[in-house]
């Protein structure tokens, strides 16, 4: 029975920031994407998986492809604001978190999460006394899907470093997209400097994934057969400037040289350390780098008319049940996993690049592009505009007894 208490909700954004969540429409999505994975049928994966980053986007999508297409007790790790008060009903990764619980723990499944901030010693610490005493002892998979804003420095906490989305050696201008006034504009960002540069490769990485598979492997607890992978991206020359050739791009190309030691550290149990290339998909990350937006609004137009297009579980679950556990793997020449091939497609590409180059203030927000699709998605990250959940309002006394 419901409550007196009820507390309108609304769609709020400043810029491309939700500055609200509706936690009906998240519970919703967690459902929507666990029927799509329960839809593709069981794959022989994971048993017992640790995703470092599983609250939302490709860390929810890896977790909930484990639970419910290959029958894996998960954990999740992640830094998420739980309800504060009426006005502040917490992050949609809480909520998340919450609501994937609940569904596994339906289908008998193990699922943990943990909120804080997996850089730090004491979450992993936590996260290894866990596996140890509850959950069987063992993982023989970790997913690490972090984007973080700032990690502390482990051998000085003081010393705070800060990721930046920027170019590196040239200031670069273009079209973004401000989501709150449904509007194109014009953007310049300078370069970054090397500190910024040195600061982002430390928060963006492999150095915490480093951490994390070694203090778990010192602890006995990855099993024989063991697999790790990180994601990564590189998209098209037209966001080189922002992510493959700028602050972020060196971060991932610092991630596959950890990768490489983090298989150096596996070899004695036959693991295996894996990059996974990703495609263009909707985050709250991505919506905030400049430029690519824009390029998402016309590859979404372009793979939506060939059949290609995938949201997070839909790339995901591909990624699991056809690449890493399946027969279909795609390795590039650095030994990169490549399910980002139908974005890379040579055809694909040309016509999002011919797309872009007719968008324009006036005609951006037409059927000429996918922006209608690209905004949708955003707002359902934050539990809005999902298909069948209309409430204006929640039960807050019925939400706030909820714990991840």
């Amino acid at each position: 029975m419901m409550s007196d208490k009820m507390v309108k909700i609304s769609e709020k954004l400043k810029g491309n920031v939700a500055r609200s969540v509706n936690p009906y429409g998240c519970r919703q999505e967690v459902i929507n994407q666990i029927n799509y994975v329960k839809g593709k049928g069981h794959y022989d994966g994971a048993k017992k998986a640790l995703i470092i980053g599983g609250s939302s986007s490709y860390g929810l999508a890896s977790r909930i492809t484990q639970a419910f297409g290959s029958g894996a007790d998960t954990i999740s790790v992640a830094f998420e604001r739980p309800v504060k008060d009426e006005t502040m009903l917490g992050t949609a990764g809480w909520w998340n978190n919450i609501y994937f619980k609940q569904e596994a723990e339906k289908a008998g499944l193990l699922a943990k999460n943990f909120n804080g901030d997996a850089f730090t010693e004491d979450m992993k610490k936590q996260v290894i006394d866990y596996i140890k005493g509850e959950f069987g002892g063992q993982i023989d998979l970790l997913v690490y899907s972090v984007a973080a804003p700032k990690r502390s420095n482990p051998n000085n906490p003081d010393e705070v470093w800060r990721s930046q989305l920027k170019p590196i050696g040239k200031e670069v201008t273009g079209y973004n997209i401000n989501l709150q006034e449904n509007s194109l504009f014009e953007q310049t960002i300078e370069g970054a400097t090397q500190e910024e540069v040195d600061a982002t490769v430390h928060v963006m990485g492999g150095e915490d994934w480093e951490i994390w598979v070694q203090e778990l492997k010192d602890a006995g607890v990855l099993a024989e057969g063991f697999k790790t992978i990180l994601y990564s991206y590189i998209g098209s020359p037209v966001t080189y400037d922002f992510y493959h050739e700028g602050t972020l791009g060196k971060a991932k190309d610092a991630a596959e040289e950890s990768s490489h030691k983090i298989q150096k550290m596996i070899d004695d149990i036959d693991g295996k350390s894996l990059i996974s290339v990703s495609k263009a998909v909707t985050t709250k990350a991505s919506v905030v780098i400049p430029i690519f937006p824009v390029y998402c609004i016309a590859l979404y137009k372009v793979m939506q008319e060939k059949g290609t297009h995938e949201t997070p579980i839909m790339h995901k679950d591909r990624l699991f049940r056809d690449m890493v556990y399946g027969n279909k793997p795609e390795f590039d020449e650095r030994g990169r996993l490549r399910p980002d091939a139908w974005e890379q497609d040579e055809d694909t590409q040309k016509k999002t690049v011919a797309l872009m180059k007719q968008i324009t203030p006036e005609n951006f927000n037409t059927d000429l592009t996918a922006y209608s699709t690209f905004r949708k998605e955003f707002m359902q990250i934050n539990g809005f505009e999902v298909d069948g959940v209309n409430n204006d309002s929640v039960d807050y006394d019925e939400i706030t007894k909820l714990r991840p």
